[in-house]
């Protein structure tokens, strides 16, 4: 398993080794102790599945509240996704940036987003699948989000906001400079 650092270094991809022959191929998607020997030692306690029928479907801008912070490790089953992370963590020399990778089946790599921050993503085609593994167990009272065309954020959607295909709960969400200080 080949672990790489993005530019916000606690955001990571992660490409599982595959190993393929004329039956087809295995892989080993998840590994606590090679994730432990990266540096990092998560306990994953929920397994979501999620899928999008359309293109240009945006999730998130999305995290928990303490005490019920999840980070992530999310991998693409079929399709492709532009996956992005958010620094909340107030203390951190990266607090408000952000990181994007595509995320998808056939490039078979994954991405590890750690507690403290905000995750989203954007379908890149139709019929798309995500399976993602959580740290801790979904917790309405201390869900939150991020509107995911924040000016201060500036991220860089592959998608205009005319042709974004949103909840109503996702386009509603506030601004970062309207959050209260959220994770230490």
């Amino acid at each position: 398993m080949d672990i790489e650092t993005l530019a916000i270094p606690d955001v990571k991809i992660v490409r599982p080794k595959k190993f393929g022959d004329a039956r087809g191929f295995f892989s080993e998607t998840y590994s606590a102790r090679a994730f432990a020997e990266a540096g990092i030692p998560d306990v994953f306690v929920q397994d979501n599945h999620s899928y999008s029928a359309l293109a240009g479907t945006v999730r998130g801008l999305h995290f928990q509240r303490a005490p019920r912070v999840q980070a992530k490790l999310v991998r693409v089953v079929r399709g492709r996704i532009w996956d992005v992370a958010v620094d909340l963590r107030r203390s951190s020399p990266s607090y408000g940036r952000w990181v994007g990778a595509e995320i998808s089946a056939e490039g078979w790599n994954q991405i590890y987003v750690p507690g403290g921050f905000a995750h989203g993503f954007c379908t890149l085609q139709a019929d798309t699948e995500i399976a993602y593994k959580v740290t801790d167990y979904y917790a309405p009272a201390e869900d939150g989000g991020v509107f995911w065309q924040d000016e201060d954020l500036a991220v860089d959607w592959p998608v205009a906001a005319g042709s974004a295909v949103l909840s109503d709960k996702d386009k509603a969400l506030p601004r970062l400079r309207d959050l209260p200080p959220l994770f230490a």
